[in-house]
């Protein structure tokens, strides 16, 4: 890959995830709107960063920023979870490391089976959750944006479906009457927490891209 001098001047981003289902559902979700999307596979000396936010919104712009200044390019860094009502919105920012010990690390499988077992026996009027997804896009100069999506749902007593990542196994949708993870990328494209922030965030996308080229320019975009 390229380095980040060899990428100015055209309408490029940095994703700043690894996640290969975030990426894939990212690229489908903006690139419509004429912007080249790299993610952190992309480059080869950038650091990990922590999320130590006590929020999504926290840890979104902290790795939007981070990504931003690292690369000299706008960054796209989204921070989402799942909240479980019963579970007083548990797994929230932990979500992704929610099944994590000692010895032993977290992983979709673990954070599904630890989800049932704190939920057994709960029923399913008090199985309420949401996917809450916060989107953040900072610039090397510091604009940045900030937006959020949620999509309302309740966990499945058992997981169904082979598509998608995460928790979509026991996310339920009672509108469509399936879990996120028996529809088609597609389908969820249109539903789902991430593309409701996405679609929050490119409606402010204009004016935050043109400050970003007034400044790097030094004119009016």
């Amino acid at each position: 890959m390229s380095q980040a001098h060899q990428l100015r001047g055209c309408s490029a981003i940095v994703l700043a995830t690894r996640n290969k289902g975030k990426i894939g559902e990212f690229a489908e979700l903006l690139t419509p709107f004429g912007l080249e999307v790299f993610s952190l596979d992309d480059f080869s000396s950038l650091p990990d960063i922590e999320e130590t936010g006590e929020t999504f919104a926290d840890n979104a712009l902290l790795k939007a920023r981070g990504v931003s200044r690292a690369t000299g390019l706008v960054s796209v860094a989204d921070d989402s979870g799942l909240e479980v009502d019963a579970l007083g919105k548990a797994p929230g920012v932990y979500s992704a490391r929610y099944s994590e010990r000692l010895g032993l690390s977290a992983t979709d499988e673990r954070n599904v089976e630890k989800l049932l077992a704190d939920l057994a026996g709960v029923p399913a009027g008090r199985r309420a959750a949401r996917f809450r997804c916060c989107m953040a896009a900072s610039s090397p100069t510091g604009e940045f944006l900030l937006a959020e999506g949620v999509w309302e749902g309740i966990v499945a007593v058992s997981p169904a479906g082979n598509n998608g990542f995460g928790y979509d196994p026991v996310f339920f949708d009672q509108e469509r009457g399936c879990t996120a993870a028996q529809m088609s990328r597609e389908e969820k494209n249109t539903r789902s927490h991430r593309a409701r922030a996405a679609a929050a965030l490119l409606g402010k996308w204009p004016a935050f891209w043109r400050a970003w080229l007034e400044k790097v320019s030094g004119e009016k975009a």
